[in-house]
């Protein structure tokens, strides 16, 4: 089954993430934001996270080489991106307001 895009779920948050990542001076990865899949909500149950799986994680592995984090500057809360070898792996989103969900059509 495919994952449906971050931009047809969230399509404000993706486009607050270009936005933020061309001001950071990440061109590649505010055009590549339009194309990230939706793997999974974070599920950790704390009501101030909302953070996103956008693509498979080895369970308990670290990242490892190519990964960096970036943290985005937004007007409230905290935006951060796991990126490994300039692919969007994980969309960190704390202490802010619900990320709004696209209306689902009948």
């Amino acid at each position: 089954m495919d994952h449906p895009l971050l931009r047809e779920v969230f399509p404000d948050l993706v486009t607050e993430l270009a936005a933020l990542l061309e001001e950071e001076g990440e061109r590649a990865l505010a055009v590549a934001v339009q194309d990230v899949r939706l793997v999974a909500e974070c599920g950790c149950g704390d009501d101030f996270c909302q953070s996103l799986r956008t693509a498979d994680h080895p369970a308990g592995q670290p990242y490892g080489p190519g990964h960096r984090c970036i943290p985005l500057l937004p007007e409230q809360g905290m935006l951060v991106l796991d990126v490994v070898d300039d692919r969007i792996m994980y969309v960190e989103i704390l202490d802010r307001p619900p990320v709004q969900r696209r209306a689902t059509q009948p």
